[in-house]
């Protein structure tokens, strides 16, 4: 059970490390992609890299998943939704907001993650979670006040809160559908959600045809979404949704990280003292879920 619950926690973390460098790459991508069809795009890949690895597996007579049925139709259908809005909703705040400041928002789907699953699903939450909870909404509240006189909040970072939430939703829908098979559901999500990005991005006239640009977009979105997303429901099999979105808490330090150092960016006070209290809540939800 040991070595299960280890490997689970080496997934998330490592689903963590591949999504973390799409928050800088994505920002330098707006540049020359509309943030719809990048959303699009960054799903599109997922699916058909997966796509590519599940063909290869075959051939290596790996061991069967379980299929998914008629019965995981309803979850399907809220993932689908749900991964449409969120990365729509998390480009268009990375165009209004710095990517550091991007990246430890996402912090904030902890919090719908674990409240979600206490509401709607039942998993208990710990006193020291409830503490990490209240941490890293503070740390969210911090990063997104604009200005603190008028007590203002950033356009871009309620926009990545929005994201956050629809992707702390999604993964407990997820989770009803960690025991079948991993490469089905990311490919499922992949090509559903992109097509479904990309058609509102038809129909706004968001696009833009630039070859490099687009198969860049389609290669981070393998590795970054396609690659994490498998990852993360494998871990979800033994951790369950609560406790797998905590180690997946490393990503958005990791993405502040690479956005100081590819993007340079320069940040106010108020982010390092909300860094400060960001990382004490994913410490305290890291070491509750070693319970």
């Amino acid at each position: 059970m040991k070595s299960r619950q280890g490997k689970a926690v080496f997934f998330a973390i490592l689903a963590a490390a591949l999504y973390a460098a799409s928050t800088p790459i994505s920002k330098i991508l707006l540049q020359k992609l509309p943030a719809t069809f990048l959303a699009a795009l960054l799903y599109l890949g997922a699916g058909i890299g997966i796509s590519i690895v599940s063909m290869v597996e075959k051939r290596t007579s790996s061991p069967a998943e379980k299929p998914l049925e008629r019965s995981d139709l309803v979850w399907v259908v809220l993932m689908v939704v749900l991964d449409i809005a969120a990365p729509i909703f998390l480009m268009l705040g990375l165009q209004r907001t710095a990517a550091a400041n991007a990246s430890l928002l996402n912090n904030f789907e902890i919090v719908a993650t674990s409240l979600i699953a206490l509401l709607f699903f039942k998993e208990k939450i710990s006193t020291r979670l409830w503490f990490a909870i209240a941490l890293v909404t503070g740390a969210s509240i911090i990063l997104s006040v604009e200005d603190a006189s008028s007590f203002s909040f950033s356009t871009g970072s309620l926009l990545v809160l929005l994201a956050s939430t629809c992707w702390g939703l999604e993964n407990n829908c997820t989770r009803n559908l960690s025991s079948k098979d991993p490469m089905q559901t990311v490919i499922i999500k992949g090509f559903g959600s992109g097509t479904g990005s990309l058609v509102i991005a038809f129909i706004i006239g968001q696009t833009a045809w630039d070859g490099l640009y687009i198969a860049i977009a389609l290669v981070l979105g393998f590795v970054a979404y396609g690659l994490s997303i498998y990852f993360y429901i494998r871990a979800q099999r033994d951790l369950g949704a609560a406790k797998t979105s905590t180690f997946y808490a490393v990503s958005p330090f990791i993405g502040a990280a690479l956005s100081f150092m590819i993007l340079g960016e320069k940040v106010q006070w108020t982010y390092f003292l909300a860094l400060a209290i960001m990382a004490a809540g994913a410490f305290l939800a890291a070491e509750d879920s070693k319970n």
